[in-house]
């Protein structure tokens, strides 16, 4: 693999976890949303990745490298959380209103894990570039 391909696998895991990050942040922003254009509580979302072909990785007789993209970002089945509210405007007939299954620690380790992996992945996408200017260098 030469140092442009580990830049593309590098740039697809960028933007595949920029993706994730979004996504939580929706979650977190609609964890108290009780009616949507759908009907019915906000539902958290999950991405899925999987992995993709880099175009011109790879060589002649070598294997094709690598990235990742997003494959789906489902919405989560877990059934929603009742709450006692009799005066809220979205309570059904016996006072329950019904809220996202959200947990806003589990959003945010979610969070933390995007971010991490954004910063590893910018860290090899600088690596790689400091490496072909070193190439160039020696080059001159």
């Amino acid at each position: 693999m030469n140092l442009f391909g580990v830049m593309q696998i590098s740039s697809s895991g960028l933007t595949a976890e920029r993706i994730r990050a979004e996504v939580v942040t929706a979650n977190m922003a609609n964890a108290e949303t009780t009616r949507t254009p759908e009907g019915g509580p906000y539902r958290r979302k999950q991405v899925v990745f999987e992995t993709s072909p880099v175009s011109g990785a790879g060589s002649a007789g070598l294997s094709v490298q690598r990235g990742v993209r997003v494959a789906a970002v489902l919405a989560d089945e877990t059934e929603p959380l009742q709450r006692f509210e009799p005066g809220h405007p979205d309570a059904d007939s016996q006072g329950f209103v019904s809220y996202p299954a959200i947990n806003p620690i589990e959003e945010m380790v979610d969070l933390m894990g995007a971010v991490r992996a954004y910063q590893l992945n910018s860290s090899a996408v600088t690596a790689s570039k400091q490496m072909i200017q070193q190439s160039i260098d020696i080059l001159k």
